[in-house]
């Protein structure tokens, strides 16, 4: 099976605006594609697995990625799947999470030799004069349609601003810039990003001729692997320092029954053979399954030794070994507690084991909730700061979420 016929095997393939042209330069290692990535934060997170997977696996096949960082895209702020305007970043913010970036990219795609591309676009668009640019690009778009595009519906109602609505402008102008700079010929992004990326496959040919050659792709689920980012606990990053590898073990151990086969599918390097065979799983081995696929993404994004950590604390954890030393921990600070103790609600919300004390309520008072095997019924149960002194509290949130609490 080529790498083009493994992708659509693998579920990763929505739309295309040319397959057999696109499949052949694939299938051939011709393609020298980009995909985009605003830096909002200084990390990356689940909902760009995704695309990490995709950039590796083309690459691997002879293909040349481009890992294009939004330097500039990102001082205005992508619309799609927002209710709302984006928090605005000084230039200063944008460049700490691009460099960032580039570190945990580095663990997916080989820089080496130049095998791959690493390019912010504030190099081209920071640079660029206002009324130059209006007469160059902007009669090549039509209000109308831009109207018309699905990142920009959902937020018409509550009010677009002239910023965000220049955000297709910027990216269709991205892939122009890769074209002509890099020879970039082709772009993937999600589903939410179809419009944006037919602008730029249509201004390149309106600028250079019908005979440019410029390729769309989208991402099947690309969207919805967005939403993977965030758990009822926080976002899921792919900085240890943020999400600790055995949380994102647990994170990746705890999908639905529905969706691990799935996962398996499009974001593991294992054989199409094998996850084909899980197919016929039923019951409890799903719930292996979902030990393979928590163990094969945890080495894929921290390496083996930590995945095998991980997968011998879940394993220590629910076969009793509470004491185990890769259970995710939490230290508490003496600013948390009042008059020498800390109620089950703060703890629950502190800790990351709730989004917010409502939350914390509503789970202790499912009977979700216990410290060190011990069930927490009372919402205004406490404990003593001297409780947390030396050995720590295991503080467990439903069936599968832990955290072991210490003092700082």
């Amino acid at each position: 099976m080529q790498i083009y016929e493994e992708l659509v095997a693998r579920g990763l393939i929505a739309q295309v605006t040319n397959e057999e042209e696109i499949k052949k330069m694939v299938n051939e290692g011709k393609a020298v594609f980009y995909i985009g990535f605003d830096p909002t934060a200084d990390s990356l997170h689940v909902g760009h697995f995704m695309a990490l997977c995709l950039m590796k696996r083309l690459q691997m096949a002879g293909n040349k990625p481009i890992a294009l960082i939004g330097g500039g895209t990102g001082m205005i702020g992508d619309p799609s799947g927002r209710t709302d305007m984006r928090k605005m970043m000084t230039p200063e913010m944008i460049q700490h999470n691009c460099d960032c970036f580039k570190k945990q990219m580095s663990r997916f795609i080989d820089f080496s030799e130049g095998k791959a591309l690493m390019v912010n676009n504030a190099e081209w668009l920071l640079g660029l004069n206002y009324i130059e640019f209006l007469r160059e690009v902007g009669p090549h778009f039509s209000v109308n349609n831009m109207l018309r595009a699905e990142c920009y519906k959902q937020r018409m109602e509550k009010g677009l601003s002239f910023l965000e609505f220049n955000y297709m402008i910027m990216q269709s102008y991205d892939f122009y810039e890769l074209y002509q700079r890099y020879g970039c010929n082709m772009q993937f992004g999600g589903d939410d990003q179809w419009s944006n990326m037919l602008g730029g496959t249509e201004l390149i040919r309106r600028k250079l001729g019908k005979d440019a050659h410029a390729m769309t792709i989208t991402l099947l689920l690309n969207s919805e692997g967005k939403k993977m980012g965030k758990t009822q606990s926080g976002a899921v990053w792919l900085d240890p320092e943020k999400t600790s590898p055995y949380e994102f073990y647990q994170y990746w151990r705890n999908v639905g029954d529905a969706d691990v086969l799935k996962c398996l599918r499009m974001l593991t390097f294992l054989p199409l053979e094998q996850i084909d065979e899980m197919d016929k799983w039923e019951g409890s081995q799903l719930n292996k399954a979902k030990e393979i696929l928590a163990y094969e993404l945890t080495k894929l994004v921290h390496g083996e030794e930590e995945a095998k950590k991980a997968e011998e604390g879940a394993k220590a954890l629910f076969a009793g070994g509470g004491a185990s030393a890769n259970i995710p921990s939490f230290a508490l600070e003496e600013g948390d507690f009042t008059e020498g103790a800390i109620d089950i609600l703060t703890l629950l919300n502190k800790c990351g084991l709730a989004a917010s004390k409502s939350e914390a309520r509503r789970n202790v008072e499912q009977g979700g909730v216990s410290v060190d095997g011990i069930q927490v019924k009372d919402i205004k149960a406490s404990f003593a700061r001297e409780q947390f002194a030396g050995e720590r509290l295991l503080v467990k949130r439903g069936k599968k979420n832990f955290m072991k609490v210490t003092l700082k």
